[in-house]
Parts: C-alpha cells; structure tokens; sequence
C-alpha cells in the first residue's frame, strides 16, 4: 500500500460520507472526488484493503 492510498483512505473516512467496510460506497465516493488509486486498490486487493480498515496495519507491518 502506498502512502497515497493510505492519505486518500483516511480522506474518505475523515469524510464519514460512507461505511469504510462497503467497498462499493468508499470505490464511489473515491471515484467522485478523483481518488482513482483507491479505487483501483480496493479492486484489486480487497484483502489488504479491509485488514487495514479493520487492524491499521499493512502487510508491510507485520
């Protein structure tokens, strides 16, 4: 995960416009405001994306 994908995560929840474990609300809202790494990254790897919503952690951490 890059730190532009961690910003625009914290962005969309900072935001509190959608429930950050609905991928197709945070893909949406992401798409809207131009946030087109996160999308891309929530498509293609769901698992990373959702151990970090749910731990904080990324791969890298452990």
């Amino acid at each position: 995960m890059t730190d532009t994908i961690r910003e625009q995560i914290m962005t969309v929840r900072s935001a509190g416009q959608c429930n950050m474990l609905d991928t197709t609300a945070v893909q949406r809202y992401a798409y809207d405001h131009e946030m087109y790494e996160l999308v891309m990254f929530i498509e293609e790897d769901k698992r990373k994306y959702a151990r970090f919503i749910m731990t904080g952690e990324t791969q890298e951490d452990s």
